[in-house]
């Protein structure tokens, strides 16, 4: 208990020991009044025969002492009042007291949680704009270009030459060489800071990939829209599903097998992402999209590659995003 500054109030009444002021006053009146019934007895009354001395000798005892008697129990009960008044104002004083170091202690424990919680605000604010800044950055490099002019349409081929028109050559998205496991892994777990030049050359290359930049694209989207709840995907700790239940997972196989794929425990996460599933339905077509090109992706990558391949693959932001979305939807029962 916190000790307080107050000093505990002081008692104006004498010590227990000394004598108080009706206590004096009644051996004042016990003295006066046996002095007189002594002088009384001595000098004015008259003498009892034979027969009624001993009931005089009573009588006479009884007119004495009991005034005194009486003047004693008056007395200790005002000193009995005295003691149980001083022992309230102490027992009050202490429970004021009490009180007080309560209200003050509270008052210093809020402060100290508002001032945890403000800090955390603080932190959950700062951690938002550092991925705002990067998801910016991510919308730079995959802005899209403006459309151009459709040129113009050919003129019907002349086929009374005889001559067979021949089709174009192979477009050069086409002919670009196929993106590197490592980039597409890289690519899906985003660049961890701006300054992260590596992440960023990766995630370049994989949105030169149709099927890879709509996985990309739609990671993004989600993960932006997790944010604005506070969820973000460093802060959960996933239990990792072996490789073999991804292959199980991209093979078709669903239930009770595959369940270990929802390896997300955060209670906080898994309630504030149910509920913007129940009630935001801009949020729902996207998780669900990306549920679906997520699992079109699997499929494609789980035929050729390898096992630490897959676990890396698990172990990035989209596939976390993935593993809380799948959980909520449904995906993994």
């Amino acid at each position: 208990m916190a000790p307080t500054n107050d000093p505990e109030p002081r008692s104006t009444a004498p010590p227990r020991g000394r004598l108080t002021a009706v206590e004096i006053i009644a051996t004042v009146l016990s003295v006066a009044w046996l002095g007189g019934s002594a002088l009384y007895i001595v000098t004015v009354a008259p003498g009892p025969d034979s027969a009624g001395r001993a009931l005089h000798f009573v009588i006479v005892l009884i007119a004495v002492f009991m005034p005194v008697a009486l003047l004693w129990v008056g007395a200790t009960a005002a000193r009995a009042s005295r003691t149980m008044r001083e022992e309230s104002a102490r027992l009050r004083a202490a429970i004021d007291a009490i009180r007080e170091a309560y209200i003050t202690q509270n008052q210093s424990l809020g402060a100290t949680v508002d001032k945890t919680v403000a800090q955390k605000l603080d932190e959950i604010v700062a951690a938002q704009r550092k991925t705002e800044t990067a998801l910016a950055t991510f919308s730079s490099v995959r802005a899209p270009e403006p459309p151009r002019p459709a040129p113009p349409a050919p003129p019907p081929p002349d086929t009374s030459s005889g001559q067979v028109v021949l089709p174009l050559g192979t477009p050069a998205e086409d002919m670009s060489p196929p993106l590197a496991r490592a980039d597409f892994i890289r690519a899906l777990n985003f660049p961890e800071s701006p300054e992260d030049k590596a992440g960023f050359n990766a995630l370049r290359r994989a949105l030169r990939d149709r099927p890879t930049a709509q996985l990309v694209r739609a990671a993004q989207d989600v993960l932006t829209l997790l944010a604005q709840d506070g969820i973000y995907m460093d802060d959960l700790r996933p239990d990792m599903a072996r490789p073999e239940i991804w292959r199980r997972f991209a093979a078709g196989e669903r239930g009770r097998p595959i369940a270990a794929l929802g390896g997300i425990r955060d209670r906080s996460s898994l309630a504030l992402t149910a509920a913007r599933m129940k009630q935001d339905t801009i949020f729902r077509d996207a998780a669900h999209h990306f549920l679906r090109l997520f699992d079109r992706m699997v499929s494609d990558f789980a035929e050729t590659a390898t096992d630490a391949e897959i676990s890396d693959l698990a172990d990035t932001r989209t596939a976390r995003a993935f593993m809380l979305l799948g959980r909520i939807a449904g995906t993994f029962a």
